[in-house]
């Protein structure tokens, strides 16, 4: 059995932290706000890879499902998960995995981590808009529509994800 460092308990635990810290980063607009929660789950998988921050981003959902106050507007419990938010909390997980397993088989080059990202916010809106349209039972096009208003933004924590990566991997 492999033996688990310390090194990687500790930086586990500081990028669920990252990521519950910036899920309270929102702009209220609905039933989804926009919040900075995936510039830690993009900076979990460049820093930390797949394995690494798959976990840290379990243990964040985890936390959140537990009670504690981490999701967005300081939500927490079981219950997010029946809201609209469930999906794309749940998403976290595999968002990091997938961009992870990109980037540590490619490096961490603009154009991989951009298509990592890419990836990562595909995995996202697969797994989240879906459960949003159930239950707030919005059709495709209002979805669509509502949505648009998230692309902007997810530009920015893509960038904003791939600089830091690029300046502290060498770091971590």
């Amino acid at each position: 059995m492999k033996k688990i460092k310390i090194r990687d308990v500790v930086l586990c635990a500081l990028f669920a932290a990252l990521s519950a810290v910036l899920s309270q980063v929102s702009i209220p607009i609905g039933p989804v706000p926009i919040n900075f929660v995936h510039f830690g789950v993009f900076t979990a998988a460049g820093l930390l890879g797949a394995k690494r921050g798959a976990l840290s981003q379990i243990i964040f959902v985890l936390i959140g499902l537990a009670g504690a106050p981490v999701f967005s507007n300081f939500l927490g419990g079981i219950g997010v998960l029946a809201g609209p938010t469930g999906g794309f909390i749940l998403s976290y997980i595999l968002c990091a995995f997938i961009a992870g397993i990109i980037i540590d088989r490619f490096g961490i080059s603009v154009k991989t981590l951009t298509i990592a990202f890419f990836t990562g916010w595909v995995i996202t809106y697969l797994f989240g808009i879906p459960w949003f349209m159930y239950v707030t039972g919005m059709n495709l096009q209002s979805t669509a529509a509502f949505m648009l208003q998230f692309l902007p933004g997810d530009v920015i924590k893509t960038i904003l994800s791939i600089i830091v990566i690029r300046r502290l991997k060498n770091i971590i």
